[in-house]
This record gives C-alpha cells, structure tokens and sequence, in this order.
C-alpha cells in the first residue's frame, strides 16, 4: 500500500446528479489526510470510503462556488457533534473568512476541537509545510479567485544497508546522520563513506490539483513538473464555446496541460452533467496525447477511486 494515495469522493461540476457528486479529494498522506474542496455529499464519501473523521487535519478549499464547498459548514458541524478532537486548519479563499468564521460561530460554536482558518492569496503561494510534505497555492483562470494545489513530498533521507549497519555495530545516535549523508569512521579510523553504508531514498512524489480554470499555457510555470495531474475536463471540444464562456477546460486541454507539466498520469474530472458517460472524455484525452504525450496514462475518475500516486 502507498503512502501517498488519493481518494475521489465527488468528480462532478456545478450540482450533485445521480451519476456524480460536487467535487471533493482526500490525500492520505504517511496517514494524514487532506482534503481538497469539499462539495456536498463529502461526508457520505468520507463514510463509503471508511475515512476516519477524526484523521483529517487540513482543508483546502479552491474558490467560492458553491459545489467546491458547500459540503464544509456540514461537515464542521458533523465533527463538533462527534466530539473529535485535536485540531483542523481550513485554507480557504481570503475573501470568503469571514462567512466562514460566521458560519461556524452559527453552527458548530461548541466544539471539542480547534479550527484554525488560513487565508489563501489569490496570487498563491506555499501554504502549508511540515518535515516531509509542502502545498502550493497555484492561480487558475475563472470566472472569480480560483487556486489550484500542488502536494509535494519532500526528498526522503537515504536508507541504511541492515548488513553494514550489523557489521560495523553502527552506535544509534549516528544513524541518523548517515540516512542525511554522512559519512562512518570508526573508532580505530577507519572511514567508510555514504555510499557504502546507504541505498539510494524511492524518489520523492507529487500531485497537482486544477479545478477550475480555462486552459492557460502560464498555469504550468507554477506547477513546474507533477508526477500525477488532476486537472478539469469540463467539457469535449464539441463543446468548446461553453468551456471557453464559462471558463472551463476540455478534455484535450488538460492533456494539453499534462504535457507543459510533464505528468506521467493524468485524471480527468469535474465532469458537465450533460454527459452521460466519460468514454468521450477519454476518447479525446487519448487521442490528443498521441501526439503530445503518447507514454502519458490517462484515467477517468468516478466516485471510489483510489489511486496511488
């Protein structure tokens, strides 16, 4: 099992449908986990998907239309009533805190936990970093502020050889500065270098989120490079005059994306309720992707999936 996974709880747009839900994510990151906007019906995904309430630490939410976060005043509320403890930091829009901060002094003022409102600037930005793991803000193109968010691992320390470490009864208080790089010398002299007593760390990885936003070539600058893209498939070039007047992406776009940013998977969601089903959507990725990416892995998702990034 991943350390690093992501579970799609909500991958429609604009209204809940039978089909699909408003957009919700949650990073289970080394048992952390993250939530990336929180669209109605994130509750019952968190249940379906046996999402632990009282693991959530951070809420991230894009912008202020209403199937990015209309499931948060619910499910503040859910956590006061349960009791749970500890604390939950919710990033969200700086125009949008104080509704927030009314919205919870209405509805979950008794609560047994802290929550701690971080602004996002629209411009973006790092907003979160701890010893392994940081979150940039990255400024899309809609209709009102929107940001993205690109989770990255940090570089994990080196990994110690178990047959050197025995060998050289390497003392415990030293094993730490070799998993950095450092180097072994023994009490009679002897130096036995990092690459000796180390393998190299599994690379560290990264996971960017785009919902929503028009296709814009400058977006990419602020990802950099991504590992695995989310990025919104609205709409099918069919359709592109409604993606463009409603600033959203095409299918084609975010493979257009995916290969600014040199992804190695791409996720299409935040699907139009006009469409039935996503075979389209994958059709088109696909078909542009041969000529832009053709080693890029392309997958729709659907509620209940869960991928190891």
């Amino acid at each position: 099992m991943s350390d690093f996974r992501v579970f799609y709880l909500g991958v429609g747009s604009a209204t809940p449908s039978l089909r699909h839900q408003p957009s919700c994510q949650v990073i289970d990151f080394r048992s952390r986990l993250f939530m990336v906007d929180c669209g109605e019906g994130a509750q019952i995904g968190m249940r379906r998907m046996k999402l632990k309430f009282s693991r959530l630490e951070h809420v991230f939410i894009s912008h202020l239309h209403g199937d990015h976060f209309f499931g948060l005043p619910g499910l503040l509320s859910t956590m006061a009533l349960h009791e749970v403890g500890g604390s939950l930091t919710v990033h969200f829009p700086a125009e949008g805190v104080d509704w927030l901060i009314d919205t919870m002094d209405r509805f979950c003022k008794y609560r047994s936990f802290d929550i701690n409102i971080e602004p996002i600037p629209s411009e973006g930005g790092l907003i979160f970093e701890d010893n392994s793991l940081t979150v940039e803000a990255i400024p899309l193109n809609h209709r009102i502020p929107c940001t993205g968010f690109v989770f990255r691992e940090k570089p994990r320390l080196r990994s110690l050889k178990k047959d050197m470490v025995e060998w050289l009864d390497i003392p415990i208080k030293l094993r730490h500065g070799i998993k950095e790089g450092n180097d072994y010398i023994t009490d009679d002299g002897r130096v036995f270098k990092n690459e000796q007593l180390t393998i190299d760390p599994a690379p560290a990885k990264s996971y960017a989120y785009c919902s929503d936003t028009r296709f814009e070539p400058k977006i990419a600058s602020y990802i950099g490079t991504t590992d695995v893209l989310y990025h919104e498939s609205t709409y099918l070039e069919q359709d592109r005059q409604k993606a463009d007047e409603r600033f959203h992406s095409t299918a084609a776009d975010a493979v257009r994306m995916a290969a600014l940013v040199k992804a190695k998977v791409l996720v299409l969601g935040h699907y139009s309720k006009s469409y039935q089903e996503t075979q389209g959507h994958l059709d088109e990725a696909n078909e542009v992707a041969q000529e832009l990416c053709p080693e890029l892995k392309i997958i729709c998702a659907d509620e209940g999936l869960v991928l190891d990034i």
